[in-house]
């Protein structure tokens, strides 16, 4: 076992278990968040590009997961930041434990029913792997093998020129202190940049 192991087991550990962030050096990125696109469960292409000159949330949800309770969280950012120009866009998975059982069609449904969830959501994607959906596999190669989902409800941060600027582990719930904190950072500085 390579020396870093148990040192970088310790730091993915803290960061899972406290929910902080971790800010993109986003002048070394290459690429951005606006060159993909996601499928919807109504088999359209969602191109994050519609998404410009906005804050995106990007979560991977499983509506069988013991932290599906994120979803009315998300929800609440939704009704609270969209006018101001965040989009939460949930990506179920059924990646982690099988937590997402249910087929495209009824994902949303079942969220909006239970937890008044009435954000953007995508198809049914894969977000880790070899299989994993490109955007996943991009915001692995930019932000490092720490950030990549480690289970349900992973979070990203992108800016609204598409680049990633933070990330925030499962635990880290939509509500909480570090991450409105994140949200209402990029959105002033976004309101800042509109009225310029």
């Amino acid at each position: 076992m390579p020396r870093f192991a148990p040192a970088a087991a310790v730091l993915t550990g803290f960061l899972a278990l406290t929910g902080n962030t971790i800010a993109a050096d986003t002048a070394s990125q290459s690429g951005s968040a606006h060159e993909y696109s996601f499928e919807l469960a109504n088999g359209l292409s969602l191109p994050m590009k519609e998404f410009e000159g906005k804050l995106v949330l990007v979560v991977n949800t499983a509506t069988a997961c013991g932290f599906s309770g994120q979803l009315s969280g998300l929800q609440e950012l939704h009704e609270r930041y969209s006018d101001r120009g965040l989009v939460v866009l949930g990506v179920p998975s059924n990646d982690f434990g099988g937590q997402e059982p249910r087929k495209d069609g009824d994902i949303a449904a079942y969220c909006e029913a239970k937890y008044g969830a009435t954000f953007q959501m995508t198809a049914k994607t894969s977000v880790r792997g070899k299989a994993a959906h490109p955007f996943y596999q991009w915001a692995v190669r930019e932000l490092g093998f720490l950030a990549r989902p480690n289970w349900n409800f992973h979070k990203y941060l992108i800016g609204p020129d598409g680049a990633l600027v933070s990330w925030f582990a499962t635990p880290a719930k939509p509500t909480s202190k570090a991450v409105i904190t994140e949200i209402e950072k990029h959105l002033d500085q976004l309101t800042a940049d509109q009225s310029t």
